[in-house]
């Protein structure tokens, strides 16, 4: 599903009063094919899209319309709601209403939010009450108390030569019955709120999803930070494990205890606070150690950063300030050990290559593509990646969108996509060019992971991690060597999933589309 970004270039240069030809010409395109562009007919994206907007003065971040990109879709699951029936909206209706009426598709989708909101609790108390057996158990229990506490009462009421130990005990009953009646009673309103909370529209993750891709992945005031905890290590030695090390230990008394792993230990370290020790099971590789020393390093450094940048007013929700200080903790430990301008020439020099990147940083594949996905520095940016995580059962579960490419936020995504053949190839690496259902093309390449066994018996547990790129950086990226890039014959036909797929014939579709095919 494309943004409208032919819609801002044909608004933009109509502002500037440039004619279809002289915008062509300055470009090195044609006047028919710009005229596509603009009609959103043809994908536009590199070089070619850097130069529109440089012709046009304008940003290339107000060209790609991320945000935009995500309000369309919304609006698309909203008009697919039973409550809007005979009211459906086509993409490129969406499209249109997002470019030319925005705050009116905003405020669209927040009072469809706060319907689903009101919707789900209304739901939530029906069906607790109809038909949940641990509801109905937890009445019983409490119309029992009350049965109890009222017999009891009635006792001391109404008996008037009750001695006082009998008078004792049957006070003793009703204090403890009410006790238990009070325990039954917020274990029921827990899981009314539990339910309604995971049900809810707006959640943590979401919520600092939006944050996020608002900060575009990329926050430059973490990244001075990082550079500054960075030389304070390096003057303990060469940057790695023993300059953390060395480091935690003289600053704040940290101490390191490394344990051989134990049968069926699936942690591989834990922090403990009050003893000032982290512990690393024998399970741990080298980039996980280096990795969660840094992230220490981190949090107990640069602790107020965290808070400040935490402190978002558009978080709504507690749990989400918890998790943005984890990740942001996480964040400033990848901008240490990947210094920014470094690992972006040794990435560019290197063709991408995330094996080479991983031995020469002692950091994983997963590590390495997180890191790729934050280079967006303006005027030093990297390709602009996209990132998926994916478990055996093909439920995402970490998510880093693009712009232009529709990432489902949670559940599965396309079965065709590279991030699940990954996991039955004997390839290290699956590379694959795909095209949606509107001419986009994009280029996947995708790895299955796995942390290392701690005995013969564990359980291993794999992912799937994948990059996604625009078609128009392929050629800049090493896996796309012996490609033809141009040749569109053999490309995946692919939709984001099965529930925003557009295409209309697919023997792999599981669900009913949201839109209209």
């Amino acid at each position: 599903m494309r943004a409208p970004i032919g819609f801002r270039i044909r608004n933009q240069r109509k502002s500037l009063a440039v004619s279809q030809a002289n915008l062509a010409r300055n470009v090195g395109i044609s006047p028919s094919y710009l005229n596509l562009i603009e009609a959103s007919k043809r994908d536009v994206g590199g070089a070619l899209l850097q130069k529109i907007a440089k012709a046009l003065e304008l940003n290339i971040d107000k060209l790609t319309g991320e945000s935009e990109q995500r309000l369309i879709t919304d609006l698309g699951e909203a008009f697919a709601d039973p409550v809007m029936q005979g009211a459906s909206i086509t993409q490129e209706e969406a499209s249109k209403m997002v470019m030319q009426s925005p705050n009116l598709a905003t405020s669209f989708v927040q009072l469809y939010r706060a319907y689903i909101d009101t919707k789900t609790s209304n739901q939530v108390y029906t069906n607790r009450l109809k038909a949940d057996p641990l509801f109905s158990e937890l009445l019983h229990q409490i119309l029992s108390q009350v049965t109890a506490i009222r017999s009891s009462a009635e006792i001391i009421e109404g008996v008037a030569d009750l001695s006082q130990e009998d008078r004792d005990r049957f006070l003793a009953s009703i204090g403890r019955e009410s006790k238990l009646m009070s325990e039954v009673a917020q274990t029921l309103i827990g899981h009314f709120d539990q339910t309604l909370q995971n049900k809810r529209s707006i959640t943590p993750t979401k919520e600092l999803d939006d944050y996020i891709i608002a900060e575009k992945n990329y926050f430059p005031i973490l990244e001075d930070a990082a550079l500054a905890l960075r030389e304070k290590i390096n003057q303990y030695g060469s940057f790695g494990e023993e300059a953390l090390l060395a480091t935690l230990k003289d600053n704040f008394s940290i101490k390191v205890v490394k344990r051989e792993a134990t049968n069926n230990q699936s942690t591989q370290f834990i922090y403990n606070a009050e003893k000032r020790t982290i512990y690393f099971f024998g399970s741990a590789r080298a980039s996980t150690r280096q990795f969660q020393l840094a992230s220490l390093f981190a949090q107990l450094s640069a602790d107020d950063l965290i808070k400040m940048q935490s402190d978002s007013p558009n978080f709504t929700l507690k749990q989400t300030k918890i998790l943005c200080s984890k990740y942001l903790a996480s964040y400033i430990a990848g901008a240490m050990i990947f210094p920014y301008q470094q690992f972006l020439q040794a990435a560019q020099l290197s063709k991408y290559d995330i094996d080479y990147l991983g031995q020469k940083y002692t950091a994983s594949f997963e590590q390495v593509a997180h890191r790729l996905v934050t280079l967006r520095q303006k005027d030093a940016s990297g390709i602009a990646f996209g990132f998926l995580r994916s478990d055996p059962a093909g439920r995402l579960t970490k998510h880093f969108p693009l712009p232009g490419l529709l990432l489902p936020n949670s559940g599965h995504a396309c079965p065709l996509w590279a991030i699940y053949s990954a996991f039955g190839s004997s390839e290290p690496i699956v590379r694959q060019i795909v095209r949606f259902a509107d001419g986009s093309r994009y280029f996947f390449i995708a790895k299955t992971t796995s942390k290392r066994l701690s005995a013969f018996n564990e359980q291993t547990m794999y992912t799937s991690v994948m990059l996604a790129c625009d078609i128009f950086h392929a050629k800049d990226i090493i896996y796309a060597k012996g490609l033809d890039l141009g040749d569109e014959t053999n490309d995946v036909e692919v939709g984001p999933s099965c529930r925003l797929c557009t295409l209309k014939y697919c023997a792999h579709r599981q669900e009913d589309a949201l839109y209209p095919i």
